[in-house]
């Protein structure tokens, strides 16, 4: 697959400010373990290979588990994620595939259980963050593997 195009060359400047608001939501409280979860169901969902590439070598160069990244997309039937881990997930699920009820009562109630509701904001906009970033990279069709070096994500040992 060829790149259709580069949008940090084509709007520069939207570009720019996405990546800011991007390294805002990192620098949040929400925990970088469970933000590189949801970053992954996110890609996972989203179909976005380029972004779950990144984020899986994130996670590696983080010290993630390798089993808990393969386990993502069972995380409701496995015993590798916290309660906290768990609702997180949910949410991503609830707001990535928003449905015509939006996020239920039931989903709010668990993520609030885990998290305050500054925190909750946050996780919202991470989890609105990287899927608008997944539907950016998939209509440019961006290249696997080809922000690695600019990223240092050579060091995660998984080269294409």
């Amino acid at each position: 697959m060829n790149a259709r195009l580069n949008h940090f060359e084509t709007v520069p400047g939207l570009m720019k400010e996405l990546f800011d608001l991007s390294i805002a939501s990192y620098k949040s409280s929400i925990d970088h373990t469970i933000k590189n979860l949801v970053e992954i169901r996110a890609s996972q969902i989203n179909g976005c290979a380029f972004c779950l590439d990144i984020h899986v070598k994130q996670g590696k160069i983080a010290g993630e588990k390798e089993i808990r990244m393969f386990h993502v997309p069972i995380w409701r039937d496995s015993h590798l994620f916290t309660a906290k881990e768990k609702a997180a997930l949910e949410l991503t699920e609830a707001l990535t595939q928003l449905g015509k009820h939006g996020v239920t009562d039931e989903v709010y109630a668990t993520v609030k259980e885990h998290f305050s509701d500054s925190e909750i904001s946050e996780l919202t906009f991470a989890i609105g963050l990287i899927n608008l970033w997944n539907r950016i990279q998939i209509l440019a069709q961006a290249e696997i593997g080809s922000r690695d070096a600019a990223q240092g994500l050579e060091k995660a040992g998984y080269s294409l």
